[in-house]
């Protein structure tokens, strides 16, 4: 828990990630899961990574606060919805920042943040592997960290075993089960 300089202390949301390789089903199991904590009462948070991506274009009022003007950060606000826009700075030494310190600039009110991707964070992890598109999990890369972080893997390889939970990818409860297991986090 050495992300974000001692996020097992941190007073706040749990905070999941849902890690696999591409095409793996990482989004429909986040989907799934959030769905099932909402239907539970939790005021939910997701936080998804990208490798690039462009929210706003040019000409927009938006666009020209950023581009035009220099703002930092653009907060977009309506009736109904919201949204940030920006790039890390220099003053954020102009790398992306931690998953945790993620949660807490735009999630600490949450009682759970589901992050997709954020595979090397330090946090409880969901995995999902589909053998048609990857013949390897992730699970026991020593990259990853501890086999311990892993609530569960949801695979499609019936002989696969780990050290937690492996669930089917398509079977019809596994989004209550890993909604037990991400609720019963400390």
């Amino acid at each position: 828990w050495s992300d974000a300089a001692g996020a097992a202390k941190r007073r706040g949301p749990k905070v999941v990630c849902v890690i696999g390789k591409k095409k793996s089903g990482k989004t429909t199991t986040v989907v799934g899961l959030v769905s099932e904590l909402i239907e539970r009462g939790r005021e939910v948070v997701t936080v998804k990574h990208g490798h690039g991506f462009a929210l706003d274009h040019e000409g927009r009022d938006s666009w020209r606060h950023r581009h035009e003007g220099g703002a930092k950060r653009v907060v977009m606000a309506g009736p109904d919805e919201f949204a940030v826009l920006g790039r890390w700075g220099p003053r954020d030494g102009g790398v992306e920042p931690t998953l945790g310190t993620l949660v807490d600039r735009f999630a600490a009110d949450a009682d759970i943040v589901v992050a997709e991707g954020f595979k090397t964070a330090d946090y409880p992890c969901i995995e999902v592997h589909r053998t048609a598109a990857h013949p390897l999990p992730l699970f026991g890369d020593p990259a990853l960290g501890s086999p311990r972080r892993w609530l569960a893997v949801l695979t499609d390889d019936g002989g696969f075993r780990a050290g937690c939970p492996v669930l089917d990818i398509d079977a019809p409860e596994r989004f209550r089960v890993l909604a037990d297991l991400v609720e019963r986090l400390a």
